[in-house]
């Protein structure tokens, strides 16, 4: 080459290097994963402890060591980006009602079932078997919250269908088998099956005394009786469950029955999908729409007592609400605290500037406190046959529990969010999800107002339940006279019923906040208590996010709640 040449090569060789290299990539976050998500989270690991159930350490570690994969976090990504499909009829024109899945959402149903999150504390009860299930959806819930609402309903049917024994001796060994077996087809095919729910209508919703599907006997009629349903459910989730408990009026009132897909006979069960729900969350998990012609059903329980029959499904959906609620919280917070671990803006890292301090130990705070009592209630409801006082609380504080902690989720995401700054709000990161997601559980089940209502309805049908609330209280009498004070303030507003329906959600807030206060005085670290007592009930307690008092010891309460990679 002569040194013309050698100069035009060299010169398109500098042009193609800054063509290639505009910037290095500095200063950005990385994925949270190949984590052990239990392992990482050390107000779980002693909450699982404290509460009974560390007999389950070491299956929770396993199971923390997947759900905290990577391989396993993109499952639940692509069972959300995949969206179900329905078709109502099959290529040759017969009527299927076929919901089609994503196999992401599948693995996720088989993770779930495999280990028993739809049945272990039935299968296999003992001290700390709610808690342990507990423990375990609060960690899958973080991968993935839509398969959730098959699983809980599966969950719950359970003591519903034991007030009809009949049935209950068909369906439950199937019902509690871990075998996911996702195909339309009878039972009788099948080892095990998923239980749906079908409730609410157009013009009732909650007030399910509105209801105008009726149930016609087949034959002589009453408890474990076959009868033909006609009529509509405005909001059914999970159409591809195998059966559903249903409400329908017969002449003596509104009566529960066990509704499956499939007639005895084998045929087709006309319960009949009209179209798939547009949510704008929980996008994983199919919801319908459905008409009743004449499906073949059967009567649980005492005629004309539905509600009665249903109210333990109920407070078992509830109680999975507070799970789901506070594992999108803990998820939340995770990818907050990770963040802000690694990114730095005017010269510190985010985690160690004041600010952003006050913020992410706010998170933090709410997030254990969510969790804890959560975690008291699962204690309870594996006590509540043997203790008055915790069947009392669970009567009561499932309610409150419910209430506060769904409500408290979709700012606490946001707030999250906002910690991560712009990339937080792409579609490619995991908080567009869970922001769509925190609304969801302050819904279903019973709004807000529905479980101010329920609260109300418990402390003047049964005023031991208020006595019991008290009694768990003073546990942690004379530890904090912030909290004290709190209590007492709280005994003197519980004491005048006057305008209390006007009043209940203020009331309710401030008995889920004072016991949160009270569960983290008695068992969390003195720094994550005193924070947490000093920013809801002290003198400047302010319910919005970065808004803690001085005196706190943020780094500690930081350095507690953020997850570590592997």
């Amino acid at each position: 080459m002569n040194a013309l040449t050698d100069h035009k090569f060299a010169d398109q060789a500098l042009h193609s290097r800054y063509l290639a290299q505009t910037h290095e990539v500095v200063n950005v976050s990385t994925e949270l994963c190949d984590y052990n998500m239990y392992q990482q989270d050390q107000a779980l690991q002693e909450a699982v402890v404290r509460e009974g159930a560390a007999w389950a350490q070491d299956e929770l570690v396993r199971f923390g060591a997947l759900t905290g994969s990577a391989a396993y976090l993109e499952q639940g990504t692509l069972a959300n980006k995949h969206l179900p499909e329905f078709d109502t009829h099959d290529r040759f024109g017969n009527r299927v009602d076929l919901v089609k899945f994503h196999p992401a959402y599948h693995q996720c149903m088989q993770t779930a079932i495999e280990h028993g999150l739809h049945s272990s504390p039935w299968t296999a009860p003992r001290a700390g078997a709610h808690v342990a299930r507990a423990a375990h959806t609060y960690l899958h819930t973080q991968v993935e919250a839509g398969h959730g609402c098959p699983i809980t309903m599966t969950f719950a049917a359970v003591p519903t269908l034991r007030l009809q024994p009949d049935l209950a001796a068909v369906w439950e060994p199937k019902i509690t088998a871990r075998v996911y077996d996702p195909r339309n087809v009878p039972v009788e095919q099948k080892l095990g099956v998923t239980i749906g729910m079908a409730m609410t209508e157009k013009q009732g919703g909650s007030d399910v005394q509105a209801n105008t599907t009726r149930a016609y006997p087949v034959g002589q009629g009453g408890p474990g009786q076959l009868y033909e349903l006609v009529g509509h459910k405005f909001f059914v989730s999970a159409p591809m469950c195998d059966a559903f408990l249903v409400l329908a009026h017969t002449d003596k009132g509104l009566s529960c029955f066990l509704l499956p897909r499939w007639r005895p006979d084998g045929s087709k069960n006309p319960m009949q999908v009209l179209r798939l729900k547009k949510k704008m969350g929980n996008a994983s998990n199919a919801s319908s729409e459905t008409e009743l012609r004449g499906a073949l059903a059967w009567m649980v329980g005492e005629e004309g007592r539905g509600v009665r029959n249903i109210i333990e499904m109920v407070a078992m959906t509830r109680f999975d609400c507070m799970v789901g609620s506070s594992a999108g919280m803990r998820m939340a917070v995770s990818q907050a605290l990770h963040h802000c671990s690694i990114r730095s803006a005017f010269g510190a890292k985010l985690n160690q500037q004041p600010l952003m301090q006050n913020v992410l130990a706010d998170l933090a705070l709410e997030s254990e406190a969510a969790l804890t009592l959560t975690m008291r209630v699962a204690r309870a409801l594996d006590q509540r046959d043997k203790s008055e006082h915790e069947d009392l609380l669970v009567r009561l504080v499932t309610a409150v529990g419910k209430y506060w902690i769904c409500k408290r989720t979709p700012q606490h995401a946001y707030e999250s969010m906002e910690c991560i700054g712009g990339s937080g709000v792409m579609e490619d990161s995991m908080f567009p999800r869970l922001y769509r997601e925190a609304p969801v559980n302050a819904i279903w089940e019973g709004s807000g107002n529905i479980q101010c209502l329920d609260v109300l309805r418990a402390m003047g049908k049964t005023p031991a339940v208020v006595e019991a609330y008290f009694a768990e209280l003073a546990t942690s009498r004379g530890a904090n006279a912030t909290l004290d004070a709190q209590v007492a303030a709280l005994q003197r507003e519980l004491a005048d019923m006057a305008d209390m329906q006007y009043r209940a959600r203020h009331v309710v807030e401030k008995m889920a906040v004072t016991l949160q206060a009270s569960l983290l005085v008695r068992h969390a670290p003195g720094f994550v208590a005193d924070a947490f007592v000093a920013a809801r009930l002290g003198a400047q307690a302010d319910t919005q996010y970065g808004t803690l008092p001085r005196g706190v010891d943020v780094a500690g309460i930081i350095a507690r709640a953020t997850p570590r990679m592997d």
